[in-house]
């Protein structure tokens, strides 16, 4: 059985072929990087122009380098939210032609749930799980019971995690994306030059802030009067960063021990290295198992949907044509009502 994925939700047009013994036949990724680095981060319009425009080479470079004709693909999977809606839109449409033009099963992808279920195509992880999901739009702890059925107990009180790397990134002028340019700078930096606060790290809560921490960068930024001192500043804030999502980690673990044998860390932000060393530490100290997807499917891609459309598919379920594009779409949110026309094969 093969599956398409298609996504576009955000700034990469994407398509990649799954099989259902895990083998991932293909995975073009086609990034905007040049198109919005003019202006240091997303800008939808441009972002949805750019999806029109190669969603259709994209497609047709998967099915080249899986080697297999349309004719061959099982079922269609694309995103169809959360997302900025314009991309969205393009993604699903694309995708719901292709399934009813071929008169195969189309299946709405949740673009968080994607995420959240990514590592299981490269590890033998079995629900549960506890999930940490760090993206550009997204910053969530929950407990992965199975797909469509997660228990949140953490998320962002205001920002995500990678908005505020490429928020200090812009700030200080190094770079988009934000989140590997901060990682490559703070190599030569002095992690302990600024001191910078640690929002809802006082507490027994699970939930994340940002804001805060980003308005000290922009006040310290006012103190940087050299490309060491921008470095030293970087290094600052990826570090509290580490020791914000540690403290989390911890929290949420104490919270879930009793009912999971391993944590997932996932999302764009999954890439950091020092993020991922220091989680790695916490759960070896705990006892509990470490994944995470490798760095290629950490960001945005088509895998993940295929994936996803996999899953989806041996239970059965089939989304209707008519399911809508959404630039909203809450992990919890019951499935029959997300899945509006659900079919059960």
């Amino acid at each position: 059985m093969y599956v398409l994925g298609i996504e576009s939700s955000c700034d990469e047009t994407s398509a990649s072929i799954v099989s259902d013994s895990k083998k991932v036949l293909s995975n073009v990724v086609y990034s905007q990087i040049n198109e919005h680095l003019f202006f240091g981060g997303v800008v939808p319009e441009i972002a949805a122009r750019s999806h029109l425009e190669k969603i259709d080479i994209v497609v047709r470079e998967a099915l080249s380098d899986a080697s297999l004709d349309i004719s061959e693909i099982s079922a269609v999977a694309g995103t169809c939210g959360p997302g900025l809606i314009g991309g969205v839109i393009v993604g699903a449409t694309f995708a719901k032609t292709i399934a009813m033009a071929r008169n195969i099963p189309f299946i709405a992808v949740n673009h968080i749930e994607a995420h959240a279920i990514s590592v299981r195509i490269t590890e033998d992880i079995e629900f549960p799980y506890l999930l940490m999901l760090l993206s550009g739009g997204h910053c969530q702890t929950c407990l992965v019971y199975d797909i469509d059925n997660f228990q949140i107990i953490g998320r962002t009180v205001d920002d995500s995690a990678g908005e505020s790397f490429d928020k200090v990134a812009k700030l200080l002028s190094i770079g988009y994306p934000g989140g590997p340019a901060i990682e490559k700078v703070s190599l030569q930096g002095n992690e302990k030059a600024f001191p910078l606060p640690r929002p809802l790290c006082n507490k027994e809560s699970c939930n994340f802030s940002f804001t805060g921490l980003k308005t000290a960068v922009r006040i310290a930024s006012e103190k940087c009067n050299s490309m060491q001192d921008k470095m030293d500043l970087c290094a600052s804030f990826q570090k509290t960063v580490v020791e914000i999502m540690s403290y989390k980690l911890k929290q949420a673990i104490d919270v879930s021990c009793k009912r999971i044998k391993a944590v997932a860390l996932s999302g764009g932000v999954a890439a950091n290295q020092a993020i991922r060393s220091a989680l790695r530490d916490i759960c070896e100290n705990h006892s509990l198992r470490f994944c995470a997807p490798p760095i290629k499917f950490c960001t945005d891609n088509g895998a993940m949907i295929a994936w996803m459309g996999v899953e989806k598919l041996q239970r059965g379920q089939i989304s209707d044509l008519r399911f809508p594009p959404r630039p909203r779409w809450n992990l919890q949110e019951d499935f029959m009502n997300a899945n509006y026309g659900l079919e059960v094969m």
